[in-house]
C-alpha cells in the first residue's frame, strides 16, 4: 500500500518537472574556447531558460555560432545549434558578458509578464510575525509594506501604472521586482520570491 503512494507521488514530482521544463533559452554568453582555466576545452553557452528563468550551461552543436540574447530552442525534439544541456549554470562562473545581458533579459521578462508579477503585490504574504515578502524587494520596507496591504485591502492592483499612482512614494515596481529577480540569481538568498 505504502508502496503504490509513493509510486503515485513519484509520477506526480515526475510530470511536474516535465511540465516546468524550458522549451527555449536566451543566450548570455558564448565561449567558444570553454571556460579559460578549465582542462576540459570544450565550447559552451551561457543560458537562462526563457520561462523559469533557469541558468544553463549548453554544450552547442559543432559549427553552431550564436549571437548575445538570441533564442535558442532547448526543448525534447530536435536541436538545430545546441548538442546538450550541460547542467544548471552555478552563479560563481557567469561572465560580465552574462551578467549585463542577463540584466536587459530580466528587464524584458518582467516586462512581458506583468500581470504576474501584478499578481505578486495582491497575493504576497507575511514570512513570519516580523518580516513580509514585501520587505524582501529592494528599497521597500515597513511603510511601504503597510501602504500596499491597504491599497490592495481596498481592490486588488490591476497593473504596475496602477501600484506606482496608488502607493505615495514608492520605487518604481517593475524595477524593484527586476533588481530581486537578478539577486536571486546571483547571489545566494535566505528567501527566494521569483526563482526557484
Amino acid at each position: 500500500m505504502k508502496m503504490e503512494a509513493r509510486k503515485k507521488e513519484l509520477e506526480g514530482v515526475e510530470k511536474k518537472s516535465q511540465s516546468e521544463k524550458e522549451e527555449y533559452a536566451f543566450v548570455l554568453d558564448y565561449l567558444p574556447y570553454g571556460y579559460p582555466f578549465e582542462k576540459n576545452m570544450i565550447p559552451i553557452v551561457q543560458a537562462i531558460g526563457k520561462d523559469s528563468l533557469t541558468l544553463l550551461e549548453i554544450v552547442p552543436r559543432k559549427g553552431a555560432k550564436f549571437e548575445l540574447k538570441e533564442k535558442i530552442y532547448i526543448g525534447d525534439g530536435k536541436r538545430d545549434k545546441v548538442q546538450y544541456i550541460k547542467g544548471r549554470l552555478l552563479r560563481e562562473k557567469l561572465t560580465e558578458t552574462a551578467k549585463i545581458q542577463l540584466n536587459e533579459i530580466v528587464e524584458e521578462h518582467v516586462k512581458e509578464n506583468e500581470q504576474k508579477y501584478v499578481e505578486f503585490f495582491n497575493t504576497a504574504q507575511a514570512i513570519n510575525t516580523r518580516l513580509h515578502q514585501f520587505e524582501l524587494l529592494p528599497g521597500l520596507g515597513k511603510k511601504h509594506t503597510k501602504a500596499i496591504l491597504n491599497a490592495r485591502e481596498e481592490r486588488p492592483f490591476t497593473s504596475f501604472e496602477d501600484i506606482k499612482k496608488r502607493i505615495a512614494n514608492l520605487p518604481d515596481p517593475q524595477n524593484i521586482i527586476k533588481k530581486r529577480i537578478i539577486e536571486e540569481l546571483t547571489e545566494i538568498k535566505r528567501q527566494n520570491l521569483f526563482i526557484k
